[in-house]
């Protein structure tokens, strides 16, 4: 079962004047190791006058090139989507044998198709101390990379931090907060720097209000929400990329749709190029809604609804009554 959802993104940039746009790069499509279902998807630019080129990076996640012949004063990117929000099981993978412990050694080989998800920063005196404080000792793959997850999201107080860019791992630790931007990539340098590999992911976080509060924990949202996000993910091998949130302190779900996974924060922006020099005006708008819901174990049918089905099944009894419509059977006795 699941519930159907459309999600409508509106960026747009007001210039104070008309400016020469450089070629954009937009990279808010669905990337193709996306677990969610998307049944539709469409991208609307304004100015209407101008040339897209769909493309792959080299990781593989899906960017528009959009290059502008005439001067703007308005750059408007609107994003439509519809999407199954069927409930994913994180944990539904197998872990090869030799990857089950941690700590473990990739193959030589993958080692080096993994290589850029291995580079570390330099190390600076808090994060150094951090990383020492991380329990190193052997137990199973997935418990750690769960326990260091959970420990970010202890450790880092979630802030909406609205200044381009990423912090370092230092400035976060320095500060206790950021965004989620922010702890991502902090989650990414000490994966990356216990020797697992590890990538930064950005893209959207669709939350619906549960059917049903829960009995202990967060509530969760108090209505139906959407917004970009980032994320890390780490590469175990059997399992794959897993995705780890440390803005929550869980795995990713069905409500986590990846637009761009990268080795780098700059790489994964939803959006960059060049402009000329001027003033200008940013504004966004999200919102998501529900299309459809399959009737669920903690959402069944409402006593209206039912009476609706009571209904039409005796409007259908009585058309095959009129319709002299009977049943018989037949066959060797």
């Amino acid at each position: 079962m699941s519930i159907r959802v459309g999600l409508r993104h509106v960026t747009e940039y007001r210039y104070d004047r008309l400016v020469n746009l450089g070629p954009q790069i937009v990279r808010l499509r669905p990337a193709p190791h996306c677990r969610t279902p998307v049944r539709s998807y469409s991208l609307e630019i304004d100015p209407k006058q101008h040339f897209i080129n769909w493309q792959q990076d080299p990781h593989g996640n899906f960017q528009a090139r959009l290059v502008f012949d005439e001067p703007t004063d308005v750059f408007r990117i609107g994003v439509d989507l519809v999407a199954d929000l069927t409930v994913i099981n994180p944990f539904d993978f197998f872990i090869e044998e030799g990857a089950e412990e941690f700590p473990f050694e990739y193959d030589p080989e993958l080692k080096k198709t993994l290589q850029p998800f291995l580079e570390c920063l330099p190390p600076t005196p808090l994060y150094k101390s951090y990383l020492r404080s991380i329990d190193l000792s052997p137990r199973r793959s997935v418990d750690f990379v769960v326990d260091v997850n959970q420990r970010l999201q202890r450790d880092i107080s979630y802030v909406i931090r609205l200044e381009p860019g990423v912090q370092t791992p230092e400035e976060t630790l320095d500060k206790g907060k950021g965004s989620c931007r922010d702890s991502a990539w902090l989650a990414v340098q000490l994966l990356r720097s216990v020797g697992l590999a590890a990538r930064f992911v950005s893209g959207y976080l669709i939350q619906l209000v549960p059917d049903q509060k829960p009995l202990e924990g967060p509530e969760g949202p108090a209505k139906d929400f959407t917004d970009l996000h980032a994320w890390a993910e780490v590469f175990i091998p059997g399992a794959g990329w897993i995705g780890l949130d440390p803005t929550s302190g869980l795995l990713t779900g069905e409500g986590h749709i990846p637009l761009a996974a990268t080795p780098f924060p700059q790489s994964a922006a939803p959006i960059s190029g060049a402009v000329d020099e001027c003033e200008v005006e940013f504004g966004f708008d999200m919102e998501v809604t529900r299309i459809h819901e399959d009737p669920r174990v903690t959402k069944p049918y409402s006593e209206s609804q039912w009476t609706q089905i009571d209904t039409l099944g005796h409007k259908v009894d009585d058309w095959l009554k009129s319709n002299d419509v009977r049943l018989t059977m037949g066959g060797e006795p």
